[in-house]
């Protein structure tokens, strides 16, 4: 069950609210002063927060500020000032929505049932996110990330610190022209100092390693007067 945490001062639209909210099937708990609202959205993990713009001790505006600094779930502001103003204010400080009082209960409970959603929607999309590749695989070459090892035909190849991480970045960009500055700057990481010719000397020591025949490269290709290339094979 979803939980609300309502903060409002006034009782009887307090307890409407709670009772249209709680048919809707949520467990609403009700605060009537932002001191201790505060607290307890902080010490409990509400789903989604409610609060007036007008409190008994403090100002729901300056409150909403302060809770969206520690909170991210919903938070709905309510006020009986309907200015667009005052509306523009309220999602200015950090609240999701601005409903005026008094409201039509179906349309609050819509609202609310709406951020709920949406909160559920982008969880479900993080929850989605692609592995990370563990396996860079093109004919009989095998990057096997995670232990940082080459294999050629199933058997692992010996590579320096530079040469993994050569091949490493033209194999995550297969198809890609690259110069031998731009090699030099992105696996070396430097600009303009040291000698690109070491970018030739180590694609040279890679194709010794890695090709089936060194002297007609099909992995890594060279693109004459453009740079190098890693070109995908099938399996």
């Amino acid at each position: 069950m979803k939980t609300i945490l309502m903060i409002e001062g006034e009782k009887k639209t307090a307890e409407l609210t709670r009772d249209y909210l709680e048919a809707a099937g949520y467990d609403v708990t009700i605060c009537e002063n932002g001191t201790d609202g505060l607290r307890m959205a902080e010490e409990q993990n509400y789903d989604l927060l409610m609060l007036n713009a007008v409190l008994p001790d403090t100002d729901g505006f300056c409150l909403c500020r302060t809770l969206r600094k520690t909170q991210d779930q919903p938070i709905l502001m309510l006020s009986e000032n309907g200015s667009e103003a005052d509306a523009v204010r309220g999602l200015g400080v950090g609240a999701d929505d601005y409903i005026t009082l008094p409201f039509r209960p179906s349309e609050m409970t819509a609202r609310v049932q709406a951020h709920l959603r949406m909160v559920e929607r982008l969880a479900g999309k993080a929850g989605k996110k692609k592995k990370p590749v563990e396996k860079i695989e093109s004919g009989t070459l095998a990057i096997l990330l995670p232990y940082h090892e080459v294999q050629v035909k199933g058997e692992t190849v010996s590579l320096t610190s530079k040469e993994y991480d050569l091949l490493l970045f033209l194999a995550s960009n297969p198809g890609v022209v690259f110069s031998r500055e731009t090699l030099f700057e992105q696996v070396w990481g430097m600009e303009n100092v040291g000698d690109p010719a070491t970018v030739t000397v180590h694609i040279n020591r890679l194709r010794e390693k890695i090709e089936e025949n060194p002297s007609q490269p099909q992995l890594i290709q060279t693109v004459w007067g453009s740079g190098y290339r890693f070109r995908k094979q099938q399996l």
